[in-house]
């Protein structure tokens, strides 16, 4: 078992660089499995998810690269199997974007239940429906010699190869939209995909499969034309910039009232963001083009009420609007600012669990329901032993640790490595006093490690 031991209270200073969005990763790696020939992929983020997803392809029968230099080279000429290795699918969510690929591929899918983030019910139903709308039939199995979810095994066939045709997503669902994209780019004829999502991730696939030859119109709406095809070409492809990731520097920034800056930012996708973080008295400085943020160590840090003096809500929805990914690291940042406000998380039902948390913490902060919370501040947080419960919410706490005065630990920290890369490392750079430790256990007696520069 790993944790960071965290002693906050001290300002940071100095500059970031934003990696690649995770986000956008996943399913670039499933998609590359559509090819034939050798796909290279930059700006790859080096975290725990993008492992597990390149342990997967190379389970399936691909040559996998080591990530280097943020760089990865994929060579799927040969799938050897079209049953996804359990162990590894069930860890993690993207697991389910390599059932359209692999039917494009093999003309079989076999994937048990995908693993993932426990912020509330993620339902697979829209996947199904697309592919099964493609010409996919679908039979649910039990695993008898597996335990609990990962007994369920979905299997997915398409012995005609997918078809063509017009779908329509029930909700719009960023990693259906994306197994949908994957399944049009190999079904026979055109594809259009109605209520799509539309993320930046959704549109750096979008980007990659053109790389690969497949033409693809309407990227960036909710419509998307999606012309199939049999071949795929070598490509080249640079994971976009991770916009959640931006947002959580800038969120740690506010909380600890330092000055950061914080490079490799896709400026075009943070407009709704920056917003967000102004209504809590949180302003930056842009510059298009060096493609970077300043947060200044002076803010207003005041909520600013809405008309007629109502207390503002802050709400998450689907893109353009405020990212629920987002909503854990402003609802820290709320604790920290002068005012009340409601955060109201629409989309998944524990995402807020982790308030009791911060509430332990001195957080004032009501649940209200599992989807919103009032919080009121500032309020000076205390240092607490705490645990990660999922990616976003372990940034979170994080975050929460170093506005913290005196020393906290944040276990589980395997739920952060699977989302940002060495962010212990990183935030050791900015001044953080954060060091790794690690518990080995042998011959009965237990072994720490601790290396200050995490």
């Amino acid at each position: 078992m790993s944790s960071f031991i965290v002693e906050g209270g001290f300002k940071l200073n100095g500059t970031v660089r934003t990696s690649g969005n995770k986000n956008e990763a996943l399913p670039v790696i499933a998609a590359s499995i559509l090819c034939n020939a050798l796909v290279h992929l930059d700006n790859m983020p080096n975290i725990g998810d993008v492992k597990s997803m390149l342990s997967i392809a190379a389970a399936l029968g691909a040559i996998v690269s080591e990530v280097k230099n943020n760089k990865v080279s994929i060579n799927a000429a040969s799938i050897k199997t079209s049953t996804l290795p359990l162990e590894l699918a069930s860890i993690i969510r993207g697991s389910i974007l390599f059932a359209s690929a692999l039917l494009v591929r093999t003309g079989k899918a076999v994937i048990p239940q995908p693993g993932g983030d426990t912020i509330g019910r993620r339902r697979l139903d829209t996947h199904f429906l697309v592919l099964k709308a493609l010409g996919a039939s679908l039979t649910i199995k039990r695993n008898k010699k597996a335990g609990d979810k990962a007994a369920i095994l979905y299997v997915l066939e398409a012995k005609r190869g997918l078809k063509g045709t017009e779908v329509y997503l029930d909700e719009a669902s960023v990693t259906a939209t994306e197994n949908a994209i994957i399944a049009a780019a190999g079904a026979k004829g055109v594809t259009t995909i109605g209520n799509a999502a539309s993320e930046p991730h959704v549109q750096g696939l979008c980007k990659f499969l053109q790389a690969m030859g497949v033409k693809i119109e309407g990227i960036g709406s909710n419509v998307l034309t999606i012309y199939g095809r049999t071949e795929f070409s070598e490509a080249k492809h640079s994971i976009g910039s991770d916009y959640i990731e931006t947002g959580s520097f800038i969120g740690l920034a506010a909380a600890t009232k330092s000055a950061l800056t914080i490079t490799n930012v896709d400026i075009q996708h943070m407009r709704m963001i920056l917003f967000q973080f102004e209504r809590l008295g949180v302003e930056v400085i842009v510059d298009k083009e060096k493609r970077s943020i300043f947060v200044p160590e002076k803010q207003k840090m005041r909520i600013q009420r809405d008309m007629l003096g109502a207390i503002p809500k802050i709400e998450d929805n689907i893109w353009p609007a405020f990212p629920a990914d987002l909503m854990s690291i402003l609802l820290v940042v709320a604790t920290q600012v002068k005012g009340t406000c409601l955060i109201h998380e629409k989309m998944f039902e524990s995402r807020l669990f982790f308030v009791d948390k911060l509430i332990g913490m001195g957080a004032q902060i009501v649940l209200c329901d599992p989807h919103r919370a009032v919080v009121v501040g500032p309020c000076s947080l205390i240092a607490s032993s705490i645990s990660s419960p999922d990616i976003r919410a372990g940034m979170a706490l994080l975050i929460a640790a170093c506005a913290a005065r005196g020393k906290s630990q944040i276990q589980n920290i395997g739920q952060i490595d699977r989302g940002y890369e060495k962010i212990d490392e990183r935030l050791f750079s900015l001044g953080v006093h954060i060091c790794r430790s690690v518990e080995r256990r042998k011959t009965g007696s237990t072994i720490s490690i601790t290396d200050k520069k995490a």
